[in-house]
């Protein structure tokens, strides 16, 4: 009798969880974690799923995405084709191209960009910078300095550190050293992390000036000993490629 009972219970949290995943449009292969694993497929489904809504905090939520990513990584990105697709506004459009950027789906997400840059939004700051993000990550270098050179025209006033910071790359890689220097410069004097002083260091060493680069190298860590540790954790993976470089230095 329990056992009859335990089975039929087994039963009903599949259909419940298999409903669930079909109605809200999961992926597919939901069905089997949640079939064929069991209990163990009933609690990854459910964190990965069901828990983000019931999560109040933006870290938990964070973590969760991440497990959802590593689990489904094409979801988000299905998830914002559709929203594009049904409502066609703007802001789903520019998520789908984000998310194509990071799944190394550049050329797409430049086309999905210039067909948002249109009318009421043909000279968005947000929108071009999306778009040169998309340029550079295909290595059309020139592109995507002419469109930042149009987003600094159209938008004098418009202020993004990662944007600086790429401006400053794409100067880099097309081989325009001396005002990449200066644009790296000025955007290490601002920027809140410890990437952009980094990258000028680099930069300074390649183009020989090593005593430069060590000032600056140094200067970053010293200031990162004397920040939070929330900041150290969070910049870490520059901050020990600062630390290498440093030593090469020396």
């Amino acid at each position: 009798m329990g056992y009859g009972l335990s089975a039929l219970l087994t039963i009903l949290i599949d259909v419940a969880l298999v409903v669930h995943c079909l109605r809200t449009g999961r992926n597919s292969l939901w069905i089997f974690v949640i079939v064929f694993l069991g209990p163990l497929g009933w609690l990854i489904y459910g964190i990965v799923e069901l828990l983000p809504g019931l999560l109040g905090g933006s870290g938990a939520r964070r973590a969760v995405r991440g497990m959802r990513r590593t689990l489904d990584p094409g979801q988000e990105l299905r998830r914002y084709a559709a929203e594009a697709q049904r409502t066609g506004d703007v802001a789903s459009r520019q998520h789908y191209a984000e998310e194509l950027i990071r799944h190394g789906r550049a050329p797409e997400a430049a086309e999905v960009y210039r067909q948002a840059l249109t009318g009421l939004y043909e000279s968005d700051p947000d929108l071009m910078l999306g778009l040169a993000r998309a340029q550079f990550a295909m290595a059309a270098y020139a592109e995507a300095r002419a469109t930042f050179e149009e987003l600094m025209k159209r938008n004098p006033g418009f202020q993004s550190p990662d944007g600086h910071l790429l401006y400053a790359r794409t100067l880099e890689a097309e081989g325009d050293t001396p005002r990449a220097l200066q644009e790296f410069a000025s955007v290490s004097r601002y920027y809140a992390g410890a990437e952009a002083p980094l990258r000028y260091a680099q930069l300074l060493r390649a183009s020989g000036d090593v005593a430069r680069a060590r000032g600056v190298l140094k200067d970053l860590l010293d200031n990162a000993r004397s920040a939070p540790r929330y900041y150290r954790r969070m910049q870490r993976q520059w901050l020990v490629m600062a630390e290498h470089e440093l030593s090469t230095l020396s």
